[in-house]
């Protein structure tokens, strides 16, 4: 009996299934439609706005301007301070926020001293203030712990200056 009724059920459920679907065969659809008067129409020749922005998907057109596709930052200033700090163990790199960021280095010829440097790219073109060097000094003391030191502020103006000299070298031999 169970069986009989649960058969009757599902048969009863499909029929009731396919008269709500065919009620919706006659339904118009509604559509929301853009007002046709809402756009002027496009001279001949105009640039047109994306949602991708002025460099367009993949960044083609900034590659003049020293702007690599991939890299969101001035790519002279970016590979001028890879090669200025290339010396230096890299312990995070990031192209598109333009940050350098090196781990601890020591001279051979000072092994109670060591480095570390960030680098900060801030402009996409390249501009005297388009980077910003931060440097980190420590020095081991009685005991042989690092211990951190005072950096003269020359050393950091002095890697901007080497960063900017290779960025400009660069952009003349592109050119």
């Amino acid at each position: 009996m169970k069986i009989r009724f649960a058969g009757v059920c599902v048969v009863a459920g499909l029929a009731l299934s396919a008269v709500a679907l065919s009620a919706c065969d006659h339904a118009q659809a509604v559509y929301p439609t853009r007002d046709k008067g809402a756009s002027a129409p496009r001279m001949p020749g105009e640039k047109r706005e994306t949602v991708f922005g002025p460099e367009g998907l993949f960044g083609d057109n900034k590659k003049d301007k020293g702007e690599a596709a991939g890299i969101g930052v001035n790519s002279f200033l970016w590979r001028a301070s890879l090669d200025t700090l290339g010396f230096m163990p890299i312990a995070s790199a990031d192209p598109f926020g333009g940050t350098i960021i090196t781990d601890w280095y020591q001279l051979p010829e000072s092994p109670a001293e060591r480095f570390k440097v960030n680098v900060f790219i801030l402009d996409r073109a390249l501009r005297a203030d388009g980077v910003k060097v931060s440097v980190f000094k420590q020095g081991r003391d009685s005991t042989g712990q690092w211990m951190d030191m005072k950096v003269e502020t020359r050393m950091a103006t002095d890697l901007e200056n080497s960063i900017l000299t290779r960025a400009r070298q660069l952009r003349i031999v592109s050119e």
